[in-house]
């Protein structure tokens, strides 16, 4: 197990004055964890950032600091199999987990050192994988916070062509033994570091390149392609979050941010489970691709617009443009419950 200190790098520098622990689960998983203070007063709580797969706490840097400045206590951790916690592989690189109750454990560990350590009210922003875990443990009262803002949860995989085939193979390769194993043609290559033309995961070619110089760097922190078990446990997850109860059963107030141009998960899925919330709402980002928080300047400002009129942070009043705050007022008819002739079909879409 290596070091819980963050890893620092002169070109993506990572807040000040962290603090940085490892924790393990009840099945005896260690996970690191970091946590900051908020930078300004007064304080709003503590808001948990969720990854998703293959990320870890150093790529959300410029996140972290924003939190920061909007007054939040900031919790996050790296999720078993990748990232500083541990890894249950011989072949660190590979992106493996067992089965999908090792995350619901992982995430109950952070619930857990959130309210042990930081003052409330409790957020959390969560991401991809990380945003279907939190939509899931909602539903199953497993999740003490106010809100969640979810984006891109992955509540279905466009990458597959024939997603109930492969969800089948999956599980009878993990039953034949094989779910250690990467994917049919997966590899160590950390997705963060292929060329950027054609990536899936931003528009923005700046942070495209930062990220994928920190894990060139931070080796040690990236993983490659998914395993077999990876596969078998996140098809597991997504048919739970498919049936037609799921939705109506999550109980924390959320707030769906999904990718109009995300070619990792369904952005249709996503407004379909958005319609049937009953304390939520769904923002579309059209030109935005699957890291949300990763793409240029023009969304991610339509994001914290959104963020801020859902979740209490900063005085929005003299800093934000018209547009901001008419996309802010918007949300906030949104997390009210009213209705919009904007959100027919559970989303709306900001141009």
């Amino acid at each position: 197990m290596s070091e819980a200190a963050l890893f620092h790098d002169p070109d993506y520098p990572v807040p000040g004055h962290g603090k940085t622990w490892f924790a393990t689960t009840r099945d005896g998983a260690s996970l690191r964890f970091a946590s900051w203070h908020p930078t300004v007063r007064p304080v709003q709580g503590t808001i948990v950032v969720v990854q998703g797969r293959a990320e870890f706490i150093e790529r959300y840097s410029e996140t972290i600091a924003e939190l920061r400045r909007r007054g939040f206590h900031v919790l996050t951790f790296d999720w078993r199999g990748q990232g500083g916690s541990q890894r249950f592989v011989g072949r660190g690189r590979k992106g493996h987990v067992g089965r999908l109750r090792h995350y619901e454990e992982d995430l109950a560990l952070a619930m857990a050192e959130m309210q042990a350590k930081f003052p409330p009210p409790y957020f959390v922003l969560a991401h991809s994988m990380g945003a279907a875990l939190c939509l899931d443990a909602a539903r199953r009262d497993a999740l003490p916070v106010s809100r969640l803002v979810a984006m891109a949860p992955m509540l279905g995989l466009t990458l597959i062509e024939r997603p109930q085939a492969a969800s089948r193979l999956a599980s009878v390769l993990y039953w034949l033994g094989f779910g250690r194993s990467f994917v049919p043609g997966g590899g160590d290559t950390a997705i963060a570091t292929k060329p950027f033309e054609g990536n899936r995961l931003t528009s923005d070619p700046a942070r495209y390149a930062r990220n994928a110089a920190l894990s060139a760097a931070a080796r040690h922190l990236s993983i490659g392609d998914p395993t077999i078990g990876w596969v078998r446990a996140a098809f597991r997850l997504m048919a739970r979050l498919s049936t037609p109860s799921a939705a109506l059963e999550v109980k924390v107030p959320t707030l769906v941010i999904a990718a109009g141009q995300d070619p990792v998960v369904s952005t249709p899925a996503i407004e379909r489970f958005a319609a049937r919330l009953k304390t939520g709402a769904a923002l579309v980002l059209p030109m935005a691709r699957h890291e949300i928080l990763m793409e240029n300047d023009a969304i991610r400002a339509r994001f914290w617009a959104a963020f801020d009129a859902f979740i209490p942070g900063e005085d929005q009043g003299a800093s934000s443009s018209p547009r901001e705050q008419a996309e802010g007022g918007l949300m906030q008819r949104l997390a009210a419950g009213r209705d919009d002739p904007a959100t027919a079909g559970g989303a709306a879409t900001v141009p």
